[in-house]
């Protein structure tokens, strides 16, 4: 079988950025991967990493281009086919790739169809928009005011006067 996928590009930009691409079910996430490089223009030496998500995109599991966790426990794309990773009810991963600058995609499963025998897949089938020269900018602003957090609290503790902390600021 045939996974098409949309990865859109999560960006502010006035005009949407996304590729529509086919692959087939049992290839690995490295191989979507070197697709999804491919097909917005980069060259594919940063690393990157796939999230499983849920229907409101909340992050999920990563699957790592490299493991480098201390215990060699991550999950890794070249050894995770496609279709372990999504299905009919699982449509929708989150694609980091370059993780200075945080270029961010979502990757849904539009479709599952039969191969096609005259197609030589992986296939870029659709491109609508030009990638930006930069990553767009996140925002991981807090939802409320640094001010507001401080009236949470009812002992009254200010973040802000280090004076009345009672420790050795030199102790070692």
């Amino acid at each position: 079988m045939i996974y098409r996928f949309r990865v859109i590009l999560d960006n502010d930009l006035e005009e949407d950025v996304f590729r529509d691409l086919e692959i087939r079910e049992d290839d690995t996430l490295e191989d979507l991967h070197n697709t999804i490089t491919q097909s917005f223009g980069f060259d594919g030496n940063e690393m990157a990493s796939f999230y499983l998500s849920d229907n409101e995109w909340n992050q999920g599991e990563e699957i790592s281009l490299f493991d480098l966790s201390d215990d060699n426990s991550a999950r890794l794309m070249n050894e995770t086919s496609i279709n372990d990773a999504v299905d009919q009810s699982r449509t929708k991963l989150i694609y980091v790739y370059d993780f200075l600058s945080m270029w961010t995609f979502y990757v849904e499963l539009a479709e599952i169809a039969e191969e096609n025998e005259s197609v030589d897949y992986p296939n870029l089938m659709f491109v609508h928009g030009q990638i930006p020269d930069t990553a767009p900018e996140k925002n991981f602003e807090a939802e409320k005011e640094y001010d507001d957090f401080n009236d949470e609290f009812e002992d009254g503790f200010d973040f802000d006067d280090y004076d009345g902390l009672d420790f050795d600021e030199n102790w070692n």
